[in-house]
């Protein structure tokens, strides 16, 4: 699934291309990507409308129209935006699932091989902001993602750390990959159970996590698996990976070898000699 390396990677090639553009109409090919509201209700609120910003918060992808129109879309598990010109347009173009036609004659599609991506518009800015609180919490590289802030979302929270920076609604845009890329920065096993950590623990995973979104921003996402560019290139932070999918590899920092575990549902990557394992927790006699 594109995280929020790969979602800001997005948003920052296609800001240029559809910011001050006329959005001529959006045609949703595939009833699915916007249910339950019905295709037109979607291309009846945006259409004509200038694209006056292209944001992002989290893993979502906000196009905001005049007059408070938010087209939002989440690209889930397999979904692509590319950007093509009229003459590539292609008809029976493989997975396309929604396309934007801007009044420069260029095309941004939606494809999604698997289906799960969505696309929603919200009227009014109070709208956005309420579907956004609903269900994300701090953006990891806003100003509010700070030691303290981090700490207070942990406290008393037996959950394991790994779980708590997947969980969007207290971390927004943290995957699998960068979790476990910014664990093995901290040096906190991903098992750890978050209230258990450290202020010092917090302060080193708060740093280790905006490092790790810098590190595959600055790479142009990671690109093993269905993420491409708008043009279709790849990016490159597969092959920055310090622990992530690295099973049976010595750690870069240690040597040891790096095992695959499975933590919060997921597979996980993970250094036991520079992520020690958590202690079992001593059982109180009856």
């Amino acid at each position: 699934m594109p995280e929020l390396p790969e979602v800001e990677t997005i948003r920052r090639q296609l800001a240029p291309r559809v910011e001050g553009r006329v959005l001529e109409r959006l045609e949703v090919l595939d009833p699915r990507w916007c249910e339950p509201a019905p295709p037109e209700a979607l291309a009846d609120a945006v259409r004509g409308r200038r694209v006056e910003r292209l944001g992002r918060r989290g893993k979502y992808l906000i196009v905001s129209l005049e007059e408070e129109v938010h087209l939002v879309m989440h690209l889930r598990m397999t979904g692509n935006l590319f950007v093509v010109s009229e003459d590539d347009d292609l008809p029976d173009r493989p997975h396309l699932r929604a396309r934007l036609v801007l009044d420069s004659g260029d095309r941004v599609l939606f494809v999604d091989v698997r289906r799960f991506g969505t696309g929603i518009v919200l009227l009014g800015d109070d709208a956005l902001e309420d579907y956004f609180s609903a269900r994300l919490g701090v953006e990891p590289l806003g100003d509010d993602f700070t030691p303290d802030a981090l700490r207070a979302q942990a406290k008393g929270r037996k959950a394991p750390v790994k779980a708590f920076l997947l969980s969007q609604e207290r971390v927004a845009g943290v995957g699998n990959i960068y979790a476990d890329e910014a664990l093995w920065l901290a040096k906190i096993h991903p098992l750890r159970p978050v209230g258990t950590l450290t202020r010092a623990q917090i302060e080193a995973l708060r740093d280790a996590v905006v490092a790790s979104l810098e590190a595959g921003i600055e790479a142009k996402g990671a690109s093993f698996d269905d993420f491409r560019h708008v043009d279709g290139a790849y990016g490159s932070f597969q092959d920055r990976f310090l622990v992530h999918q690295r099973e049976g590899e010595p750690c870069p920092r240690c040597g040891s070898t790096i095992k695959k575990m499975r933590a919060a549902g997921r597979g996980t990557y993970v250094c036991e000699t520079c992520q020690p394992k958590p202690r079992p927790r001593r059982k109180v006699p009856a």
